[in-house]
Order: C-alpha cells, then sequence, then structure tokens
C-alpha cells in the first residue's frame, strides 16, 4: 500500500475555520502539487479529504474524485486516520488532504513509532509504501517534497 499525505496548501487567516479558502500562493502550490502527483500516482489511487474547504480546494487541484472523509479532518488522530484509509493492508494507493498536527503525528507514527508532531509544510506531500521482507513489515518513506522545490 501506499499513502500520500498532502497538507492543504496556504490558505486565508479567519474565521470560521471549516471555510477558510486558499490564498493565490495556496492555490498556486496545489497546481504545482497537483501536476507533480499526477505525474506520479497510479491512476486508481483513492483521495480522501478533509471536510474543510481549504482541504476541497487544495484536492480540486488533483481531481474531482475527492471522497470528503470526517476523520481526517481537524483535530483528526493518527488511529482515525490510519482507520480511513485503510493502512497498511488497503491495496493500491491512498492520498489524504489533510492538516496539521494530524499529518505529522501520522508521520512520526509511521517512520519512529513515536507520538510526536513532525511539522509538515502547506502544501507538502510525503508519501509512505508498505512492503514485507523476510516476514517483517516495514514503512519506507519514498518521498518528501514541498511546492517550492517543483
Amino acid at each position: 500500500m501506499d499513502l500520500i499525505l498532502w497538507r492543504h496548501a496556504e490558505a486565508e487567516d479567519g474565521s470560521p475555520d471549516q471555510g477558510r479558502k486558499l490564498t493565490e500562493k495556496g492555490e498556486r502550490q496545489a497546481a504545482k502539487m497537483a501536476a507533480w502527483l499526477k505525474a506520479h500516482l497510479p491512476e486508481e489511487a483513492r483521495i480522501i479529504v478533509s471536510p474543510t474547504t481549504r482541504t476541497q480546494q487544495t484536492a480540486a487541484a488533483l481531481t474531482r474524485g475527492g471522497i470528503v472523509v470526517k476523520e481526517v479532518g481537524p483535530g483528526a488522530s493518527v488511529a482515525a486516520l490510519l482507520g480511513a484509509t485503510g493502512w497498511p493492508d488497503a491495496k493500491g494507493a491512498v492520498v489524504v488532504v489533510g492538516h496539521q498536527p494530524a499529518l505529522g503525528e501520522v508521520a512520526a507514527y509511521l517512520l519512529a513509532n513515536a507520538q510526536e508532531s513532525w511539522n509538515i509544510k502547506k502544501g507538502a506531500v510525503w508519501w509512505f509504501s508498505n512492503r514485507t521482507r523476510q516476514d517483517e513489515t516495514q514503512t519506507v518513506l519514498r518521498a518528501v517534497i514541498s511546492p517550492e522545490f517543483l
């Protein structure tokens, strides 16, 4: 299984939090990352998106087929987010368009088995794979990329 964590792009400040929209810079970030993802994702990848406006706008740069899942929304737990994706047993690739601190907490859990909140930059992608080698399940970090490097 491949698990791609995509933090929403830059959003405007304000309230209510759920309705915050992407800034012009955020729209450019989302477009750059979506172009990179389109070149690398398998066609059958599932896209799951937080119910907030900024995450849905970020995902819209990639596809119109994202599924809104409240378990990946603001305040998501590691268990809820991983459960929503089917990690590590689902087949294929799943892209999660979500928020900090949950995405950073998932990254820390997958790579270090730690309860920490690592920083994932706005608009960035962390791509993980799960594999079995000699009867041992392994998590592999395949890519980390921020929009400013595209």
